[in-house]
């Protein structure tokens, strides 16, 4: 086996790595037979988990019942590179060019949101390993170089802490050839370990008397004269209220197909560095760093010196198919590899020790779809587009406002209010998909929008690898 690519694979197990410990809480009981509920909550990720708290902390009496199909965290909230962001927006730019007048609430309440993140668990004593170190967003062509002038100004006019780095301040940082600039930014961001927080968040629920059945997926939703019956295999949960936390995975509720596409993102971790390779890459503040551009590779430091690698090659399949058998396609996690070591020539010879892919739920404006259904009784928060990992409680906290029937400043956001434009059906839907990742690719070679681009701009839609 002589390509380097090939050995570095060559060992690697098809597992996330965040959740292959030994001391991983074992599954709770699956639903058994008939349940009564206040509240009854559909998946067991970050959106689910931060509902049954905040729920639970509004009204200590409550009863409230959770149900995830496989096990908590199984989804993307365990399988993301750990970023946690401020951003409610998909970041400043794209928010700013679509709610500009509320963008000084969206950031405040997304600032707000992130320091309760960081606060509840060190209240609950989680250990989710929390680092706000911040993030890097490195150029690597002379396309990407020439926007960071850009984005310096974008976070310098919303008040975040930032820099601009050229080829060599960005390489003596962390010691990569293929960077030609960087921007540096200090605020708004911050590093996480995914499967401890949601093992985490899941304790402190279940201490406060929530109910949580992993194994459990539940099969439909139906109206009933006093609220809600979620049938699950195993049971039921009649409940006064429900909200749908599916993320990327089939809705309960048929319209949300049309609006959350799932699209799977790749991932690679490394062998730890050891002490010369840990010297000679830098990286002294263990920052996250993602790539300027459409499609983009994001990376960071474990705890124990691994590199975890990911993005870039999002892959979406015909039918929405979401089955466990599309996590394994090799030709991505090969093509990361090789990426890998172009980015970092120096670490060739490293072998990867985990793989693995995740689901994204994405919507055609890169931000959630929030709503109502069965007479107001039920309440999703679905579509984070990757950038769920800290929006997941601000989504949780629109979910319930809605089921309160509560007129909050998040319900009267726009954000909140508006849908996004429906993704169209197959074949069609196949079809523009990849029209667009071919065209957003060859944006990022030649810097240029096109009509394609162009004109989805106008109709409101966005769209990203």
């Amino acid at each position: 086996m002589s390509d380097p690519v090939q050995r570095s694979l060559a060992d690697t197990v098809h597992t996330p790595f965040w959740s292959d410990r030994p001391d991983a809480p074992e599954p709770g009981a699956p639903l058994a037979g008939e349940v009564e509920a206040d509240l009854v909550v559909v998946g067991g990720g970050f959106t689910g988990l931060w509902a049954c708290l905040l729920a639970i902390s509004e009204d200590p009496t409550a009863t409230v019942v959770l149900l995830e199909s496989d096990r908590i965290g199984h989804g993307g909230t365990g399988r993301n590179g750990g970023f946690l962001s401020a951003s409610l927006t998909h970041g400043l730019a794209h928010g700013a060019a679509r709610w500009p007048a509320e963008m000084p609430l969206l950031l405040a309440l997304g600032r707000a949101n992130l320091a309760e993140i960081i606060a509840t668990a060190a209240a609950e004593g989680i250990d989710a390993s929390i680092e706000v170190s911040g993030k890097s967003v490195v150029a690597t062509t002379d396309v990407a170089a020439r926007a960071l002038p850009g984005l310096l100004a974008l976070h310098q006019q919303w008040g975040e802490q930032a820099e601009l780095w050229d080829a060599a301040g960005a390489r003596a940082d962390v010691a990569s050839p293929t960077y030609r600039g960087a921007l540096r930014v200090r605020t708004g961001s911050a590093l996480m370990n995914p499967a401890r927080l949601a093992w985490g968040l899941a304790a402190a629920a279940r201490r406060r008397g929530v109910r949580i059945h992993e194994g459990t997926r539940a099969v439909s939703v139906t109206r009933t004269p006093t609220g809600v019956r979620v049938s699950a295999r195993g049971g039921a949960v009649t409940a006064r209220r429900a909200l749908l936390a599916t993320g990327a995975y089939d809705p309960l509720l048929r319209r949300l197909r049309a609006w959350v596409l799932p699209v799977y993102d790749h991932v690679l971790v490394t062998e730890p560095l050891t002490a010369d390779q840990r010297t000679a890459l830098g990286w002294h503040d263990r920052q996250g760093i993602t790539d300027v551009g459409n499609q983009f590779h994001y990376y960071r430091l474990t705890e124990d010196d691994r590199i975890l690698w990911g993005g870039y090659d999002a892959i979406y399949y015909w039918g929405n198919q979401t089955d466990a058998s599309r996590e394994h396609r090799d030709a991505s996690h090969q093509l990361l590899a090789r990426q890998f070591f172009e980015t970092f020539p120096m670490l060739t010879g490293m072998r990867f020790t985990h793989k693995w892919a995740g689901l994204i739920d994405t919507t055609s404006r890169f931000t959630p779809v929030f709503g109502t259904a069965l007479g107001g009784r039920l309440a999703y928060a679905v579509g984070y587009t990757g950038l769920g990992t800290g929006a997941a409680r601000f989504g949780a906290q629109v979910a319930l406002d809605l089921l309160a029937g509560a007129a909050t400043e998040r319900t009267r956001l726009r954000m909140v209010r508006s849908r996004p434009v429906p993704f169209p059906p197959e074949p069609l839907r196949s079809a523009v998909v990849w029209l667009t990742r071919a065209e957003l690719a060859r944006e990022d070679r030649t810097g240029r929008r096109g009509p394609w681009l162009g004109m989805l701009d106008r109709l409101g839609v966005g769209f990203t690898s």
